[in-house]
């Protein structure tokens, strides 16, 4: 199961939220990643502004340890992207 696959993770990066969360109904997916992922132990990132919401809301945001509201980005520097940002700091 995927609850087993995140214990089992050394390092869980998280880029959205699984479905529309925002509403009720659809919420417990989301919730229960962000539950299995605080429980873990694991290195953890959250990427994206509904998932960070989603985090918050399920109560575990102390437990994750980095969250971003940058999900585009986030994703964009794991593709080894350059990062205007980032570039700009390091130029000289």
């Amino acid at each position: 199961s995927y609850k087993q696959a995140i214990a089992g993770a050394r390092t869980v990066v998280w880029n959205g939220p699984m479905g529309i969360f925002e509403t009720p109904a659809y919420a417990k997916g989301t919730f229960e990643v962000a539950r299995a992922v605080a429980a873990s132990g694991a290195t953890s990132i959250v990427g994206g502004g509904d998932s960070a919401s989603a985090v918050q809301q399920s109560g575990v945001a102390e437990k994750i340890s980095h969250i971003s509201t940058g999900g585009g980005a986030s994703l964009e520097f794991l593709e080894g992207r350059a990062l205007p940002g980032v570039a700009a700091l390091t130029d000289k």
